[in-house]
């Protein structure tokens, strides 16, 4: 009887032995499977993109249409388009330098948040940018609220407390994309389809009408490319749009590393003064931002004067309730106001 059981012990541990080192194969090669398979379906998805990307056209500006009867407070995505609480805690991104994290609203909508100095300028600049006929991403002001479920939080934990609860955030609808190229594969300001055009020397101007001094683009990809291409479709046909994503370094003061700031009122009016002037080469530009004066050397007269038709008809009830939606005071909304109609001024006159 206890040969019997022996043997039976015996074999039972034999078999043990046997398949767990076959199972933990299995596991092993399921693993590399599965890796394979998500390397597949990237590379499909990248080769998609591209294919797509080869024939879209390209696009950097669009008539904004009647510019006076845009809405400065619901912007290109409109008041529909806001975010509708309670907010769901998605993830925590990382890139740049302000505190960000996506989320879900009430409607299941995912919107990209960002915490910290550029809130109420990249919402302002934005507006700006829009109606002067450029492509940006719908941007909303959320004064406080809670985002519930919110965990490992890191860079997000100096901006949100252990209940959720925020003040002032920056919330940045999803567009309805094909695909995108972000980072190393966004956009040279110097190398793209629009180069010497009015079209991209207007964008150039705007980023320093609204002294958005953080330039960055594919050439800065080591440290975040602020330039991207979306592929969208539009009435069935595929177009690239060629877009400035990040307007939080502006509605300031420009300058180098220690000069420049964000929403600074009383610096946006002092800069106002001898904005652009005629010199013997062509424009100079008081402006200076991430990149040097290459950024503006090919802008001409006809093209600032071309943009400045349309930044004119942004009436001043516009910028304060721009400046209002996001809580400015009527001290900020004044110099704003007088600095901007200064600088189009300045535009207009190099005719």
């Amino acid at each position: 009887m206890r040969n019997k059981l022996a043997i039976v012990i015996a074999g039972f541990l034999f078999a043990v032995s046997a398949t767990l080192p076959v199972d933990g194969v299995r596991a092993a090669q399921d693993g590399e499977a599965a890796k394979e398979s998500k390397k597949e379906k990237k590379a499909d998805k990248k080769a998609r993109k591209l294919e797509l990307f080869k024939t879209a056209t390209p696009i950097v500006w669009k008539d904004p249409g009647n510019i006076s009867q845009l809405d400065f407070v619901g912007g290109v995505g409109g008041r529909d388009g806001a975010p509708v609480p309670p907010f769901t805690f998605v993830e925590e991104k990382f890139g740049g330098t302000a505190p960000k994290l996506d989320i879900k609203d009430a409607r299941g909508r995912t919107f990209g948040v960002k915490f910290g100095s550029e809130v109420k300028s990249e919402v302002v600049a934005s507006r700006i940018a829009w109606a002067a006929g450029y492509l940006v991403e719908p941007a909303y002001y959320v004064a406080n609220g809670r985002i519930e479920g919110v965990k490992d939080r890191k860079r997000t934990k100096y901006v949100i407390d252990g209940d959720g609860n925020f003040e002032e955030a920056r919330f940045e609808g999803k567009l309805d994309d094909l695909g995108d190229f972000e980072d190393e594969e966004s956009w040279d300001f110097d190398q793209n389809p629009f180069v010497n055009t009015k079209e991209l020397n207007g964008l150039k101007i705007v980023m320093m009408v609204t002294s958005n001094w953080d330039n960055k683009d594919v050439d800065d990809a080591f440290r975040g490319s602020n330039t991207k291409i979306f592929l969208m479709d539009v009435n069935g046909r595929v177009e690239s749009w060629y877009m400035m994503t990040d307007w939080g370094g502006s509605m300031g003061k420009f300058g180098g590393f220690f000069g420049r700031n964000k929403w600074d009122s009383e610096g946006y009016l002092a800069q106002s003064t001898g904005f652009v002037t005629r010199g013997p080469e062509g424009l100079e530009w008081a402006y200076s931002g991430q990149h040097g004066e290459s950024f503006w050397r090919s802008i001409r007269p006809a093209d600032a004067n071309w943009l400045a038709g349309y930044l004119e008809q942004i009436t001043d009830d516009q910028l304060r309730s721009a400046v209002l939606y996001v809580n400015g005071t009527q001290q900020e909304t004044d110099n704003f106001i007088r600095g901007f109609r200064m600088r189009v001024a300045q535009l207009k006159a190099l005719s």
